[in-house]
């Protein structure tokens, strides 16, 4: 439903089905390889390993509190290995998302589909990132589907393109029969947004509990 609502319906969107394995370079230039880590912490006593920012409640199965070292950098992405030879020149990753390979293929489907901006590129296909725990449904899997779309516009037309894809993104969700009423717009501040952002909208559906706690839920990711 949503490849044929953003993609076959549109002029202004072209389909893609890109590699999962990208060369290195690739999370080099996105800041992945650096920056794509969580804090993690490992208990002295019974060797368990957690997220610094999610510890367990419960005890230690070796009696008493868990007794934590120091927090350090675990980066989520799994490498793996190209060609017949094990070297460092060889390492490469599964990719952690999708938007990446749109961007390396940008150029490539600029000119095979002959658009013009604005215009958009979609993908469906697997991202696959290394939890430390996996927990909280599909959220902090360590294999999931991801649905992206990258939409490309003119400088200065951003606000309005992203405000029209927040509305599209919400007719969607009601076409699908999600109720209207438990669609919510979680808009970030600034000082929240992404580094590479100037805007950022999550649309959450409201489970039994209610808006304040689901706001919860989406600062703490």
């Amino acid at each position: 439903s949503w490849w044929r609502t953003v993609v076959r319906e549109r002029d202004d969107v072209a389909g893609l089905d890109a590699a999962i394995i990208m060369h290195p370079r690739v999370w080099e230039a996105s800041g992945h390889t650096e920056s794509f880590q969580d804090p993690m912490v490992e208990c002295k006593k019974c060797k368990g390993r957690w997220r610094a920012d999610q510890l367990p409640e419960t005890k230690c199965p070796t009696g008493g509190p868990h007794e934590y070292g120091e927090a350090r950098k675990f980066n989520l992405m799994f490498p793996t290995r190209v060609g017949p030879v094990e070297e460092a020149s060889a390492v490469a990753y599964l990719r952690p998302e999708t938007a990446q390979a749109i961007f390396v293929q940008f150029r490539n489907v600029l000119e095979v589909s002959r658009q013009k901006i604005p215009f958009g590129i979609a993908q469906i296909g697997k991202a696959f990132r290394n939890e430390i725990n996996p927990r909280n449904y599909t959220f902090r899997s360590r294999e999931f589907e991801q649905m992206e779309l990258e939409f490309f516009v003119k400088p200065g037309t951003d606000d309005q393109w992203h405000a029209y894809w927040v509305e599209e993104r919400m007719k969607w969700y009601v076409s699908i029969g999600l109720p209207e009423g438990r669609l919510h717009r979680l808009v970030y501040p600034r000082e929240e947004l992404a580094h590479y952002a100037t805007a950022c909208t999550d649309l959450l559906y409201d489970f039994p509990f209610g808006r304040q706690e689901l706001e919860g839920i989406a600062a703490r990711g």
